[in-house]
């Protein structure tokens, strides 16, 4: 698995940029999605998928150590639907 730094220093590489601008770049991007999600919006990208905002509702559990019910609070998370596109990529 890459790691942050891996990871920019592949995009610099492949876009022929330095590792600084890959870094500023992706750092915009990983923001607009953030900002776009949050006001609940979506980002799409044609190909590989869309970045959406995932919402649970409060739901009970069940502590594991002790077998209590509690319960779990609302949730959000980012949610990528990848597109029909990047799954037949993947399964080739």
């Amino acid at each position: 698995m890459a790691n942050k730094a891996e990871t920019i220093k592949a995009v610099a590489a492949r876009a022929g940029v330095t590792a600084g601008d890959a870094d500023r770049t992706l750092t915009a991007f990983f923001d607009l999605v953030v900002e776009e999600v949050k006001s609940g919006g979506k980002v799409s990208w044609p190909g590989f998928g869309s970045f959406s905002m995932s919402e649970r509702g409060a739901r009970m559990g069940r502590n594991p150590q002790t077998g209590e019910s509690i319960e779990i609070g609302p949730s959000r998370s980012l949610k990528l639907a990848t597109a029909s596109a990047m799954k037949k990529h993947l399964m080739s």
